[in-house]
């Protein structure tokens, strides 16, 4: 197939890590974004690819900026550049989705995408008492501004507390684990394995924030440095976003890049964007164990390439939390040996709030170059498990790029649940977590279904013997009367 001249193709890509005792030394957001974007424009060969950007997409992060793509831009010598900032809550897929059809469509011809966080830096300045020194803008409007269309809780959610993404996603895992019957030994060993694979992908990759190599049974063990945070998790199991990480990536038309002289060897195809935003709080989702957005987001994505997942030679599957990965890895059909990230995922190669996406777009690239000829998928979620989005990496693609939404196919196949909190009666629990505070107090969370169309929510605070119940011999699927009161009996 001869290429369109307006084919996207990402040409460049850069990342940057700083891990500095002394704060004085680390970058500020904005540096890093610079740094990151530089380091883009070497590795395509091109300098002055960063002043011919017509566009820079920045996920927003931890930063008080209001458009960090126009401090860049003048930095750049850009002088005509838009600047465009992604809310949190917009899938981090989109941003690639947007500005490679922006680019087939004949409306742009280099852009870049890039996001930064420095939290480690912040931490260490306030550790210090010392306010922590910034970039001031708060003038300037950017020229578009990408939202989510509708919340990502509930009001009963927000109401009981429940709004932690460890609390959330501990709900979703002990809701797989339920509906597969899976005992909570064979969990631990399947969650130890998996994050134990993640680990060992991040010691050999030198990005990686944290490269400590860490057994499966030290992950999953709580201890007094890796205490419980709520059940089963314990914090080597949830997503490290303290770090000071960026990354950015270059795109182009195939045309410009000829016309440049760029490596042709060195390009890398954005294939395919797939997106859901059938947004679904949790409490109200009726198959708490599964991702209908998923399922449909992957098929769409396999169908365009015309494959099977066996075909897809690197994943990249969003690891805030093991239900994330383990959800994912259903939906696909994964073997549980297959390996899930290039990065080391987000405990241990970094969390970066909302700017992961990118981190693992940039290793992509560089795997698919070493190996070449060679396709990568990298996904991503916002909310809790609330949205889906699939991009798919490669070589000279066979057909244009397709940026789509399976949003209507979702919201057709969801089952709900009706939410109510003063309901009682008799019911069965769907899923629970045990929260574990720092001052060592617990709460107890109870998804409790009345029937197949109502459920009501329960947390128990302090009540020991219950929290070790859960944690020990598991809660899943236990008949229990509600009463006025907060009363409960169990059958």
């Amino acid at each position: 197939m001869s290429l369109d001249p307006r084919t996207p193709v990402i040409v460049g890509a850069g990342a940057i890590m700083q891990q500095v005792d002394d704060p004085r030394e680390a970058f500020e957001p904005l540096d890093l974004m610079a740094a990151a974007l530089e380091r883009a424009a070497q590795d395509a060969g091109e300098p002055a690819l960063l002043s011919a950007a017509d566009s820079i997409w920045v996920p927003r992060g931890f930063w008080a900026y209001s458009s960090p793509g126009q401090l860049l831009g003048e930095r750049f010598g850009a002088s005509r550049v838009r600047h465009i900032v992604s809310e949190v809550g917009v899938l981090q897929t989109s941003l690639l989705g947007h500005v490679a059809s922006a680019i087939a469509r004949g409306e742009s011809e280099v852009a870049m995408i890039v996001g930064a966080e420095a939290r480690d830096r912040s931490l260490r300045f306030e550790k210090q008492g010392i306010e922590t020194p910034m970039t001031l803008q708060a003038d300037c409007v950017p020229d578009e501004i990408l939202r989510p269309k509708s919340e990502i809780m509930s009001r009963f959610e927000i109401e009981l507390g429940l709004i932690t993404p460890a609390l959330q996603f501990s709900i979703i895992d002990n809701a797989l684990r339920a509906h597969e019957g899976q005992s909570l030994k064979a969990y631990r060993e399947e969650v130890g394995k998996l994050w134990a694979g993640l680990n060992r992908a991040a010691v050999a990759n030198p990005d990686a924030w944290i490269r400590t190599p860490m057994s499966a049974e030290e992950i999953v063990s709580a201890t007094e440095s890796n205490r419980m945070l709520s059940f089963p998790y314990t914090r080597s199991l949830v997503s490290q976003w303290n770090v000071n990480q960026a990354a950015g990536l270059i795109l182009c038309t195939v045309e410009k890049a000829r016309r440049l002289g760029l490596s042709e060897d060195r390009f890398i195809f954005p294939l395919s964007v797939i997106d859901s935003e059938a947004m679904l709080p949790l409490s109200e989702r009726r198959e708490l164990h599964r991702s209908p957005g998923f399922e449909k987001a992957f098929d769409r994505t396999l169908s365009h390439a015309n494959c099977g997942i066996e075909e897809i030679d690197h994943l990249e599957l969003y690891s805030c939390f093991p239900a994330a990965v383990r959800v994912q890895q259903r939906a696909l059909g994964l073997d549980n040996e297959r390996p899930v990230t290039v990065t080391g995922g987000m405990t241990f190669g970094g969390g970066p709030l909302n700017n992961f996406v990118l981190q693992a777009w940039v290793k992509m690239v560089k795997r698919l170059r070493e190996d070449g000829g060679t396709s990568g998928l990298v996904s991503a979620v916002s909310g809790f498990m609330t949205k889906q989005g699939v991009s798919l990496l490669g070589p000279e693609p066979r057909q244009p790029f397709l940026f789509d939404q399976v949003t209507r196919a979702v919201q057709a196949e969801q089952r709900t649940m009706t939410v109510d909190l003063e309901a009682d009666g008799r019911g069965y629990v769907s899923s629970y977590t045990v929260v574990h505070d720092r001052d060592g107090k617990t709460r107890v969370v109870l998804f409790v279904d009345l029937d197949e169309e109502r459920r009501t929510l329960r947390v128990v605070v302090e009540d020991d013997d219950l929290a070790l119940e859960a944690a020990t011999g598991d809660l899943s699927g236990r008949e229990v009367t509600l009463g006025s009161g907060g009363k409960m009996n169990w059958s």
